[in-house]
């Protein structure tokens, strides 16, 4: 059998913050694994800690204690730049409001990240183009994002995150400002990137959205309620066989 690798390591994080003459214990001692081509839901009420837990792994803060291990290196103590070089390498984000250029088509969206890599601009083109056909959006990628329907957006976020071969993929609310019928469609787009192999963290409130993973781990109060093996997971197939039509992924 086949060991499983490591991709993200916490010990006994916690994130403090000051608000006013109070000290705020946002996350209180977190310590969890998350291995290579898991698909892991991120889940709790709000003020449960999971939005700052979220930042942290994403490398947009850093932890007030402990340490956080990307692929065996501690990025817990690096500065500003050297988080926002991990960011670029490392981490694929897709966020609820998609956070496009709007000036920008999406072709040119999805390049972005390539051109803070340094990428020559012949492999730019080659990479951003596999990435939007990967996600089926090839007709659509010289239209700026006024020019597409909400899920033809995430779509382009989502191949956006996939362009630099990240280590993980983390998706904040991905469906949050889309419809149920598209919210369908954008879950069986991630569903297909993590059968490809790549490892997947959903931040969600949703249920609906949870089910799709693999692992669910549940936060409360800063600290980790509960983090269990998913053994009812929803697949695309499942709506298919609720007679749920779903253009393109039925």
């Amino acid at each position: 059998m086949q060991e499983k690798q490591e991709v993200i390591r916490l010990e006994n994080i916690t994130r403090h913050f000051k608000v006013g003459t109070e000290i705020v214990k946002a996350l209180r001692s977190i310590t969890l694994t998350i291995y290579r081509n898991e698909f892991v839901a991120l889940m709790g009420p709000s003020g449960s800690g999971k939005s700052t837990l979220m930042n942290i792994l994403g490398c947009l803060d850093t932890s007030t204690s402990g340490h956080y291990y990307l692929n065996g290196n501690d990025v817990s103590k690096l500065n500003d730049n050297e988080l926002a070089e991990i960011r670029n390498r490392e981490i694929g984000f897709i966020f609820q409001t998609f956070n496009l250029l709007p000036r920008s088509t999406a072709l040119e969206n999805v390049m972005l990240p390539m051109i803070y890599a340094g990428i020559s601009k012949s492999r730019r083109l080659d990479r951003a183009k596999e990435v939007i056909e990967n996600v089926r959006l090839t007709d659509r990628m010289m239209h700026k994002p006024n020019e597409l329907s909400g899920g033809q957006r995430q779509r382009v976020a989502i191949a956006r995150a996939l362009v630099n071969n990240p280590s993980i993929i983390l998706a904040d609310e991905p469906t949050g400002n889309l419809d149920s019928k598209t919210s369908i469609e954008i879950m069986g787009v991630l569903e297909q990137i993590h059968n490809a192999g790549n490892t997947i963290i959903v931040v969600t409130h949703e249920e609906s959205i949870a089910r799709h993973a693999h692992r669910i781990i549940r936060l409360i109060d800063g600290l980790v309620a509960k983090d269990e093996v998913n053994k009812n997971i929803f697949t695309m197939a499942d709506y298919a066989h609720e007679e749920v039509a779903v253009d393109g992924l039925s």
